[in-house]
């Protein structure tokens, strides 16, 4: 058991490792935007043309910083897991960033099933947290997909299966001792 805890909190050690190093690396890269920005405007002697045009082009460099990262993502293996670093957290970013983002959109869409197939095998290796996880990921994209709702099924019939055998084994645990307390 404590051995089990030990890896969930080298996990979310991980986790958070991971996600404050890319909110790092994003801030990094709206700091420089803004400030070659405003370089370049003192420079050429002109008024800054408006905050909305500024703020659209960091978004946009913070989009194709994001959907790089999530090709990256998607080249690695990695569509749905390890939480932090996945292509599906990066696209969402993206959409957050930009809502209407054609290449995020497109890419959450068609990867769709093979991240549904991956959630799969996480619940059939009784990995039911981070099934948990990967289910809400592809929630936030689309949260009335009838595909999610199955795998949402198959999750709480893994987690009321689990229950029973942990039930099973504790009450074989208090057998065992109550069997030792009557040979004493």
């Amino acid at each position: 058991m404590f051995r089990s805890l030990s890896l969930l909190a080298r996990r979310h050690t991980m986790v958070l490792v991971s996600v404050l190093s890319l909110m790092v690396l994003v801030g990094g890269v709206f700091w420089y935007n803004h400030a070659t920005t405003e370089a370049s405007v003192v420079d050429a002697g002109t008024a800054p043309a408006g905050a909305s045009t500024a703020s659209g082009s960091d978004a946009q460099s913070g989009s194709q910083i994001l959907l790089g990262l999530a090709r990256d993502a998607i080249h690695d293996g990695r569509l749905v897991a390890p939480a932090g670093s996945n292509a599906y957290e990066f696209y969402l970013s993206v959409l957050q960033l930009e809502p209407q983002n054609r290449t995020a959109q497109e890419a959450l869409r068609e990867s769709f099933p093979r991240a549904s197939e991956e959630i799969e095998r996480t619940i059939n290796q009784n990995d039911l947290d981070e099934a948990r996880r990967e289910i809400d990921l592809l929630r936030e994209f689309d949260s009335n997909n009838f595909t999610l709702a199955l795998l949402g099924g198959k999750l709480s019939a893994a987690r009321n299966i689990e229950t029973k055998r942990h039930e099973a084994e504790a009450e074989r645990i208090q057998q065992t001792n109550t069997g030792h307390s009557a040979g004493m």
